[in-house]
């Protein structure tokens, strides 16, 4: 019965559950995940500490189609330089949701900049 048994654990341990994955790799996911999250976080609190100390700056660069404190926020949210030209055009096409000097615009600037990073 200990055979079957043991037989039947390692089955399934080979057995993919769709979106879950496999069983046996959980505890390393989760310390992949883990460790993931943290830079990550640790990029975003960057990122909103450099758009909250210079939105001025980033919106006049924005405007200006370019400069020191927007490519400083690009690279804070490591947007790769082969996007920038296009993540420039669309904050430059909504630049009116980040001109309100309101913790959302800033909020929503950040947002945009995290999502077209890496």
């Amino acid at each position: 019965m200990r055979i079957i048994m043991t037989v039947a654990v390692l089955a399934l341990g080979g057995c993919d559950m769709g979106h879950l994955g496999n069983p046996l790799m959980w505890p390393g996911m989760a310390v992949g995940n883990a460790v993931e999250n943290t830079t990550y976080n640790a990029r975003r609190k960057k990122v909103s500490d450099h758009v909250n100390a210079h939105q001025f700056e980033i919106l006049t660069d924005i405007g200006i189609g370019g400069g020191p404190a927007l490519d400083k926020a690009f690279d804070l949210a490591a947007v790769h330089k082969s996007n920038r030209a296009q993540v420039l055009r669309t904050l430059q096409k909504d630049i009116a949701t980040y001109r309100p000097n309101t913790a959302e615009a800033r909020e929503q600037l950040v947002i945009t900049l995290m999502v077209n990073g890496r």
